[in-house]
């Protein structure tokens, strides 16, 4: 009499070699990060709305100032007519740069604490889509498509305003040939790009990093969890040693460690690309990477652990 056995068959060498292939298919990180711009549609609303309101104010000014300004660069000296030509171009890349720091801090803080709050992290953690996974994905975002998402809008804006004011210095009846002299379009593009990426995307990433961190473990009040840690530091470092290390410290992350990196007169100097190149081997850049990384790995081991509040 024969009776059954309770070894399991191994799994062929063919149904090996076709789960791998299946699972690189189903490209979990693409579709993470994916996911995350479905629910977080402020990502790219948010800038859009401020380019839209900053486009509309200069198509005001425009109108009743620009002709006037033209009418007196020849009066100038060349570095003041590049100064009156420049700044409107260097207004709309600090306030969608600071558009994109407010987008990422808020997303930062509300990553991993807005999926345990409504307890669609119950649903989440049910998909074979690993914590790491996850949190690459949601870091992903306030360190790479935001910043380039910001850079590729004022891109678009910088064209926007060009076409604007081109047309309205022409139908004003006056030449257009000084704007574009003092205009390097390209450069300009270039430069916003690159600062946008790189010191508000990488530079930046160990905030994120840190607010990520926060956000997984914090039960409410993530913004000030979040800060007072550091704030305890410095109000300690500074009365038991009189220094202010920590708070020079963060200051120089925030500033870009003194780079000046962003549009204007820089993105038009040889000294601006070799200070491009300068940060991208800078050790505090990868040094910066390497804290964000172990920020998000304690991120991660809080997300395994941590249930909905």
């Amino acid at each position: 009499m024969n009776t059954p056995s309770n070894v399991m068959p191994e799994p062929s060498l063919g149904a090996q070699a076709i789960t791998s292939p299946v699972a690189r298919a189903t490209r979990p990180l693409y579709w993470s990060i994916r996911r995350e711009l479905w629910e977080n549609r402020s990502i790219y609303i948010a800038p859009l709305v401020v380019a839209a309101v900053f486009l509309f104010g200069f198509l005001l000014s425009t109108v009743f100032r620009l002709p006037a300004i033209i009418r007196g660069l020849p009066m100038m000296t060349p570095a003041k007519q590049r100064a009156e030509i420049l700044t409107p171009y260097d207004f709309a890349a600090g306030v969608l740069m600071l558009t994109q720091m407010l987008v990422g801090l808020f997303y930062s803080l509300d990553a991993l604490h807005g999926e345990r709050r409504d307890r669609s992290i119950l649903f989440w953690k049910s998909l074979p889509v690993s914590d790491a996974t996850t949190v690459l994905s949601k870091a992903a975002v306030p360190v790479i498509i935001v910043p380039l998402l910001a850079g590729v809008i004022t891109v678009i804006v910088y064209v926007a305003m060009f076409v604007l004011s081109s047309a309205v210095v022409a139908g004003s009846g006056l030449s257009v040939d000084p704007m574009w002299v003092q205009l390097p379009l390209f450069q300009l593009s270039l430069g916003v790009l690159f600062h946008l990426v790189v010191v508000h995307g990488l530079w930046h990433a160990p905030f994120y990093g840190w607010f990520m961190l926060i956000s997984g473990w914090a039960r409410r009040a993530v913004i000030l969890w979040a800060s007072l840690p550091w704030l305890a530091l410095i109000a300690f470092e500074k009365i038991v040693f009189n220094s202010s290390h920590v708070a020079s410290l963060l200051i120089d992350r925030l500033a870009g460690d003194n780079m000046s990196m962003g549009t204007g007169s820089m993105a038009m100097d040889l000294g601006a690309h070799l200070a491009w190149a300068r940060t991208l081997i800078s050790p505090g850049l990868w040094l910066g990477l390497l804290v964000t990384a172990g920020f998000l790995l304690v991120a991660a081991r809080l997300r395994r652990s941590r249930g909905p509040i």
